[in-house]
């Protein structure tokens, strides 16, 4: 069997942490607890990551990216801007629902995560809107959408559709009638944005 250090990786240290803060949330889990569970010194954990901060701005910064990724395929894509807007939107919002319903207790962990990593959220919200501003410029190009500076009109867009994605109204999203005023919103939105 080869040496742990061998095999211990930043991804299985990452994984682990997950495990662990699902367990023990935020405010308990520890380093030892995640290098307990990998069956490790805790000094190997440290030796991927200098610090316990350094540590949990890597596991939040790995959740963020999740969605990121998923995103990216439709910013990516040819094709009519409009629908390409609004598939973004709605895969961003199931997305959010999805991670917040099916494992609440980690969703919440991520939170209060999240507001400790600024520098990594900010990230995340430059990489959204960033894949937002691939589309509308797409959309500006082709003379579907209203021309306008695309990057500011992607931060709208993102501003605008906040409580569809924003964590902060994660108790919304499982309310009755949800899906149609998400409809609505992006109907609004892509109205507005159109070229006449």
């Amino acid at each position: 069997m080869a040496p742990t250090s061998e095999i211990l990786t930043a991804e299985r240290i990452l994984e682990a942490t997950e495990e662990v803060l699902r367990r023990h949330g935020p405010a308990k889990a520890t380093v030892v607890d995640v290098a307990r569970a990998l069956g490790v010194s805790h000094g190997s954990v440290y030796r991927h990551f200098r610090t316990k901060a350094a540590l949990r701005e890597a596991v939040t910064k790995r959740w963020l990216d999740r969605t990121s990724q998923a995103l990216a395929g439709i910013a990516d894509e040819d094709g009519d801007a409009e629908a390409r807007l609004r598939e973004w939107l709605r895969v961003l919002f199931e997305a959010k629902r999805r991670k917040a319903g099916l494992d609440p207790e980690l969703f919440a962990t991520y939170t209060v995560l999240a507001g400790e990593n600024g520098e990594a959220v900010h990230e995340h919200i430059a990489d959204l809107t960033g894949q937002l501003t691939r589309i509308v410029q797409d959309g500006m190009s082709a003379g579907t959408l209203r021309p306008a500076d695309p990057a500011v009109t992607a931060r709208a867009v993102f501003q605008a559709t906040g409580r569809f994605h924003d964590p902060g109204y994660a108790q919304e999203w499982e309310q009755p009638g949800v899906e149609e005023e998400f409809g609505a919103v992006v109907d609004l939105v892509l109205r507005g944005l159109r070229a006449v």
